[in-house]
């Protein structure tokens, strides 16, 4: 027997590791940090490791799969797609496009060929109701970077390998290996930072793996983060003074700002935020001082109802301490397949939201897209317009969306629904069709997303390991699948070509990259569609590079240290960074008047992760959930205390929205007055087929969340400081 070395990258997070996968007679049977990868230099997690074991799950579907009498049974691909097509047809015969809507879930964005697929597919089904995982966790980042820099993907990220001060709020990279900020060994690099004598602050309700690992750890009340940053810009003003350096002239807005954020100071927050006047002081002071800082908040602080406005006022420190776009502060990522900023003027139209509203609520789009909050008021109400339909990818709303058991309820009255996906889940049980994805192992892979949330340029390729026809692989790409539904939604029919899809997107990206298609490699009949167009949108690209290039690097090809990209990069209207857009500005009103308001007492509910675990799709691996269980409630021994409840103990918790039992861990890690369960667990409902996940099912927190309280900017869902109490269970013995 002889072993094959494969490398590839990891698709499971954001962290993008290189691995070096080992394979026997066609079985991959080792998985390990691939040491020579020019970004992650031999990282890995234990999700990483056991990528092999995802793609070999049993449980994992196979073939298509089509509801009948209520029960599931396996079918061609030609009967799915032609009941896709008859099922669909049915919705559409009413004559409204946006009865049938789409969720889009967070692998989607780990998938190249689901990347490339959705947007013909989009165009086709001709929707507005479009919804997707951002806005469960990451939309306030889009919007605050859409007013302040005109685009709402020109996402700042912290300069780990070069800056002196780091600034960490709601973010557990311990955990979570990195988010919106694309960093292999996240805390390899936060050690290092205070290697080279660099300084780290972890704010955060719980004393997470971060937060241990850092110089200091300041405890919040959940959702004051914005009123605290508010406060940190204030100080930074009043006392050492703003110093924006060389962005001074490429920034606008700035007085407006400090007089609406006025009232905010170290002392009027305090007791809301549970941080006392003189540390606020002394981390303005730090951060305006240090030799370079970044600011650095994520899910905890942009889960909030103040989400948009947090995100924003991180920026605005990271402005006025002079450390945006400066190196060791946050910079602005440059992918491989990004066109050059050389000889473009600043300016723009600016991006704006709103374009259009949800039915029901009136809910204002987002980048083309509702929240997942409104999708059961979008199915549920009577009338014009209804969702009658939906098409998931790679998604488990019924785990990851707020007032959960309330959209389980309205997916079981769809009229149709279709789901691409590797498992019967919790979500994925309601569709009469299922279309089943390959595995990671039999996908090209290139991580267009994350190129531009990386601390380092960089661009890699995975060629698949797996070709489509291997027994243990369903026969389809999802592009593919994408591409045919796609012919579905423009009235071609199941059975038309999905060369169709590909031709018009090849043609249109050589076009638009001033290319010959007749004399590009793409254009050959034997290139495969995913690579065909990967390859022109490299060589459009900033760095020149073609595909084959990187098939040459197996281990990735470092570009480079990030470098300043203002203004050329800006594309709003003033052509300067733009601080006080006029939504963000009201938003800042609102703030203010707020913190007159007395906060409600009792208990409030955060969310955390886990290394081993992944949202909700990720629990299905024996190895992954084995052990003690990470499902639990943590509660500060004060209150366990008052609420009569002993570690171990079962503990009823009760919100607005709903309650559930969950077994009591007592920590001093969680600070009092707040209580804490994890993200993405409940797999115990009958008609799915995750056996692993059933064994180790835990509870689903978003029984707790409410769907009627969201961010006004973004639409994100309010995920973290849900009021709850907690009671102990009474004992039946």
């Amino acid at each position: 027997m002889t072993d094959e070395v494969h490398y590839r990258t990891c698709p499971l997070c954001e962290a993008t590791c290189g691995l070096e996968l080992t394979m026997r007679d066609g079985t991959v049977v080792r998985v390990r940090g691939d040491r020579n990868d020019v970004f992650s230099k031999g990282y890995i997690c234990p999700k990483g490791s056991l990528l092999h074991k995802l793609a070999d799950d049993p449980d994992r579907l196979r073939s298509p799969l089509i509801k009948r009498d209520g029960e599931f049974v396996e079918a061609t691909w030609d009967e799915a797609f032609a009941a896709v097509a008859e099922g669909l047809g049915r919705v559409w015969d009413a004559g409204d496009r946006n009865a049938v809507a789409v969720y889009l879930g967070n692998p989607t964005v780990h998938n190249l060929g689901a990347m490339l697929g959705t947007k013909p597919f989009l165009r086709a089904l001709g929707t507005r109701n479009l919804y997707s995982a951002s806005t469960v966790d990451q939309m306030p980042r889009h919007v605050s970077s859409g007013a302040m820099f005109g685009r709402p993907d020109s996402i700042p990220v912290p300069d780990l390998d070069r800056t002196d001060y780091l600034l960490m709020l709601g973010a557990n990279p311990a955990e979570s290996n990195g988010s919106l900020c694309t960093a292999p060994d996240f805390m390899g690099r936060v050690a290092a930072i205070r290697a080279r004598g660099g300084r780290v602050v972890v704010v955060d309700p719980r004393r997470t793996r971060t937060a241990h690992a850092a110089d200091e750890h300041v405890t919040i009340r959940p959702g004051t983060d914005a009123w605290w940053l508010g406060a940190i810009v204030t100080e930074i003003a009043r006392g050492p003074g703003c110093d924006l350096g060389a962005l001074a002239p490429h920034v606008s807005g700035l007085d407006e700002v400090l007089d609406a954020l006025g009232p905010l100071d170290a002392a009027s927050v305090a007791e809301r935020c549970g941080i006392d006047a003189a540390t606020t002081r002394r981390i303005a002071v730090a951060l305006r001082a240090a030799p370079t800082a970044a600011v650095y908040g994520r899910i905890g602080t942009h889960t909030t109802e103040w989400g948009t406005l947090a995100s924003w006022l991180a920026d605005v420190i990271n402005v006025i301490t002079g450390n945006l776009d400066r190196p060791g502060g946050a910079m602005f990522p440059t992918p491989a397949i990004a066109p050059s900023d050389e000889a473009r003027e600043p300016g723009g139209r600016g991006w704006t939201a709103g374009r259009w509203a949800s039915r029901v609520r009136g809910v204002p789009e987002v980048r083309g897209e509702f929240p997942v909050a409104t999708l059961a008021d979008e199915i549920e109400m009577p009338g014009p317009g209804r969702v009658r339909a939906l098409i998931t990818h790679a998604g488990n709303p019924v785990r990851s969306a707020p007032n959960s058991e309330r959209l389980d309820r309205a997916l079981a009255s769809l009229e149709f629904m279709v789901s691409i996906d590797i498992y019967l889940n919790e979500t994925t049980r309601h569709a009469d069709v299922i279309l089943p994805s390959p595995s990671p192992l039999a996908k090209a892979h290139c991580d267009l997303a994350f190129m531009g949330l990386s601390v380092r340029n960089v661009v890699n390729y995975s060629p698949a390991i797996r070709p489509a026809d291997h027994p243990d692989e369903p026969g389809l790409g999802d592009f593919e699948i994408f591409a045919t539904l796609a012919l579905i939604a423009s009235g071609l029919g199941p059975d038309a070509d999905p060369a169709i899809v590909t031709g018009l997107m090849v043609s249109a990206l050589a076009t638009e990259g001033g290319f010959d298609v007749d004399q590009e490699p793409a254009a050959a009949t034997n290139q495969p569609p995913v690579e065909a167009i990967l390859d022109l949108m490299l060589r459009r690209g900033w760095a020149g590079l073609t595909l084959d290039d990187l098939r040459a690097h197996p281990h990735g090809i470092d570009l480079g240290a990030l470098v300043p990209r203002l203004p050329a990069m800006l594309r709003t209207p003033s052509g300067t960074v733009e601080l006080a857009a006029p939504p963000i500005m009201r938003e800042a009103e609102r703030l203010v008047a707020a913190l007159a308001t007395p906060p409600a007492g009792g208990l409030v509910l955060v969310g955390r992760r886990h290394e081993r675990s992944n949202n909700s799709w990720m629990h299905n691996i024996e190895r992954l959930v084995s052990g003690r269980s990470r499902c639990t409630l943590e509660i500060n021994p004060e209150d366990a205390c008052a609420a009569g409840i002993a570690d171990g103990d079962e503990a009823l918790v009760e919100s607005a929205a709903g309650s559930l039992v969950a077994t009591a861990e007592v920590t001093d890690a969680i600070a009092p007055g707040t209580v804490c369960l994890p993200h993405g667990w409940g797999h115990d409902v009958a008609g799915t087929r995750q056996r692993t996940a059933a064994s180790a099912a835990g509870v689903n927190s978003n029984v707790l969340t409410t769907d009627d309280v969201i961010d006004p900017l973004s639409g994100n869902a309010r995920l973290n400081g849900i009021p709850v109490s907690v009671r102990a269970v009474a004992s039946t013995d």
